[in-house]
């Protein structure tokens, strides 16, 4: 063999090729982890980014299982143009960070998710975007909150971990009338359980982490925003940090999809069985379910959800911290981890979670005491969950 062949690179073996397609075609969809895609011309790159013809350049960018993923969440969200990010946070960091600037002002609701509470108060100030809280039930809170510079509305249509009932028909009255944008974060109600662009938000968000997903191996959002334009700077500051969800996830998430209005008709019925039966017990000082008829807002949670009242359940125990951390070692069977939508139930503990970082008194003020316990309500067998409650219960 001469030395120009010994020398010549086997070509075969470096260039990567398209596969071929056949008749057929899978009834799963691929995973596509490529971080690049190539274009056949400097025209044709051109055409992709002025939006002139379809097509992927680098994933940071997109990738088509996060397209794919976002297309169904917007069908079930009655959307267009949404887009997937690296988790939950990332999701509502991208519709505030995208849209306010440095002298806008923002209301959030008291009661948001923890982190959702930190950036409002400690990160969102450090870029001169001004904020402020407001009791979620109450509209004419926001209306008192609301000033010259005020730009956005961030709420939770049910809390967490207490479950109060946003006011979420006034509070939408207030953000028109006042020329506000009104972002909802739907995580706990879920399309299923309520869609926001029907009741006059500007843009919504999800943790997909959650009952999207359902079964705890994501970390995933989703934000979408009704004009073009906020949806587009949305879209270019998630790009631009980097907030880009892995391939893999969003192939879980939309496997997730697929059974998702299953798990979250069962998780709903096993919740409301659930918290009537640790009502009736004689170590729980309280419950609170959107459905039960003592829950402080029942009425609104009637005429605003009907039926449809989630799967999560909290309660007080009759006793303090140490009585609390004996219920939680007297049944491992009962996951304590702070998280929810999974499949199984989850116990969550928010004076030792969520809410460590507030005080004492904070955490009172907002009804969270050492012995509450939020419930993320699985689908399991009723029986073996109210027996599981019962065992843990034992201990208190």
């Amino acid at each position: 063999m001469s030395d120009d062949r010994r020398n010549e690179r086997p070509r075969t073996l470096v260039r990567r090729m398209p596969l071929t397609e056949g008749v057929s075609r899978p009834v799963v969809t691929p995973i596509q982890p490529s971080v690049v895609y190539a274009s056949p011309s400097i025209d044709m790159l051109h055409a992709q980014y002025e939006g002139r013809e379809k097509g992927y350049t680098y994933a940071r960018e997109g990738h088509p299982n996060a397209t794919l993923l976002a297309e169904k969440i917007d069908a079930m969200e009655g959307a267009s143009g949404g887009i997937v990010t690296g988790s939950g946070m990332a999701a509502v960091t991208a519709a505030l960070m995208g849209v306010l600037g440095a002298g806008d002002h923002v209301i959030g609701g008291s009661q948001l998710y923890g982190r959702s509470l930190r950036l409002m108060h400690q990160d969102l100030t450090r870029f001169g975007i001004a904020t402020s809280l407001a009791d979620p039930t109450d509209a004419e809170a926001f209306r008192a909150a609301l000033r010259p510079e005020t730009k956005m509305i961030l709420i939770e249509v049910v809390s967490n971990p207490t479950l109060r009932v946003a006011d979420m028909e006034g509070i939408a009255a207030v953000a028109r009338e006042a020329g506000v944008l009104l972002a909802v974060d739907n995580t706990f109600t879920t399309p299923r359980g309520w869609r926001p662009f029907e009741h006059g938000a500007d843009i919504v968000i999800h943790s997909i982490t959650k009952l999207l997903a359902g079964h705890s191996d994501v970390t995933l959002g989703y934000v979408a925003a009704r004009d073009p334009a906020i949806a587009k700077a949305i879209y270019d500051f998630s790009v631009t940090v980097g907030f880009t969800p892995s391939p893999y996830e969003c192939w879980l998430a939309e496997r997730g999809l697929y059974t998702f209005p299953l798990r979250y008709d069962r998780a709903e019925e096993n919740a409301a069985a659930l918290a009537d039966h640790l009502a009736a017990h004689p170590k729980v000082a309280r419950v609170l379910y959107p459905g039960r008829a003592d829950h402080p807002d029942a009425a609104r949670a009637e005429a605003l959800l009907g039926a449809r009242t989630g799967n999560m359940v909290s309660f007080e125990i009759r006793g303090d911290g140490k009585a609390a951390n004996r219920m939680v070692e007297a049944a491992p069977q009962l996951p304590f981890a702070p998280t929810l939508g999974d499949v199984g139930t989850t116990l969550s503990h928010p004076a030792s979670s969520s809410h460590r970082a507030l005080t004492p008194e904070a955490r009172a003020a907002l009804g969270i005491s050492d012995g509450f316990f939020r419930v993320s309500v699985g689908i399991e067998d009723i029986a073996l969950l109210k027996s599981d409650f019962d065992q843990a219960l034992a201990a208190v």
